[in-house]
């Protein structure tokens, strides 16, 4: 059995998962999300998806992106 490293729950079917430099192990992917994901620089959401990055700074969405003065993002494309 493996220890998860978010909930501390010995299960078998645990797993690892490396971003960066940093390798944990856990035993589901909502704790794996709740350590691993980057946080929304605005709102402080977890971002799951793609995000939006501008000026070195990680956003859930353009809207957060342009609360925070970025107002060159956009979260899909206008036009054709």
């Amino acid at each position: 059995m493996t220890t998860c490293e978010t909930c501390g729950n010995d299960y078998d079917k645990a797993f690892t998962v490396t971003r960066g430099g940093r390798t944990a192990t856990f035993d589901s992917f909502e704790c794996a999300a709740q350590a691993m994901a980057p946080i929304c620089d605005h709102c402080g959401c977890r971002i799951l998806g793609h995000g939006v990055e501008a000026d070195g700074d990680i956003y859930c969405c353009a809207h957060c992106a342009r609360k925070a003065g970025h107002h060159e993002l956009a979260d899909r494309a206008v036009g054709h």
